[in-house]
């Protein structure tokens, strides 16, 4: 059965999944590309920015697993830009170029109406104003038996995991501390939610933590 999960979202030891002051210079926010090192030196980073080389070991076999078998994609406002407020023109069209690595429909979350964006490679960027509930039926409506996948950010995952939507989380802990950010667990309950650690394994340079929610069954609540 199709899950809705959460893959690869790369955690601080101190529970922040980005960091402060995020904005066009700083998408990951002040020290947030620090929580991405574990996935940077991988082999499919590197084939996605269309260059050779990179590591095969277990961080790149995990990055490999959380890319595979999706059909659609759910995204904060924040993951897709910078841009705040209403929508000024169609100018900005997401952090990844031509050809986002996406391949299939995303449904980003707005309070602000934007006509679908069709960009390279098969990915269309829906902009949805009906929040995560809408935002999902419409995932798995276009998704079928592929799995949706929560790309982040912070914001969009604690309000997918309080409200009962989220099947699997993968967590990349990084063995560092960022003392500020956005946290993940702060007034989250994680284990009252139905969450369990079902498995860990430690990686090159993350532990990778897997999360189920032994009260749904697949495909959410």
């Amino acid at each position: 059965m199709p899950k809705v999960r959460v893959s690869a979202f790369a955690l601080s030891l101190d529970g922040y999944g980005a960091g402060l002051c995020q904005d066009a210079q700083n998408p990951l926010g002040l020290r947030g590309p620090e929580l991405m090192g574990w996935f940077f030196p991988t082999r499919v980073w590197r084939s996605m920015q269309g260059m050779e080389g990179g590591e095969t070991g277990i961080d790149n076999d995990i990055a490999e697993q959380a890319m595979a078998g999706i059909g659609a994609w759910i995204l904060g406002r924040n993951m897709f830009g910078p841009v705040r407020g209403p929508w000024p023109d169609d100018a900005w069209k997401g952090w990844w170029g031509d050809e986002p690595p996406y391949h299939t429909p995303v449904f980003v979350l707005t309070h602000h109406p934007r006509d679908t964006l069709t960009m390279k490679g098969g990915t269309e960027f829906h902009f949805v104003t009906g929040g995560i509930h809408a935002a999902l039926e419409r995932a798995r409506a276009v998704a079928g038996e592929r799995d949706i996948r929560i790309g982040g950010g912070v914001s969009t995952v604690r309000q997918c995991m309080q409200a009962g939507l989220i099947d699997e989380l993968h967590l990349a802990v990084r063995p560092l501390l960022l003392g500020a950010g956005e946290s993940l667990w702060n007034g989250l309950d994680a284990r009252a939610l139905g969450y369990e650690c079902t498995r860990q394994l430690a990686g090159e340079r993350a532990t990778h933590m897997f999360l189920e929610r032994a009260s749904s069954g697949a495909g959410g609540a």
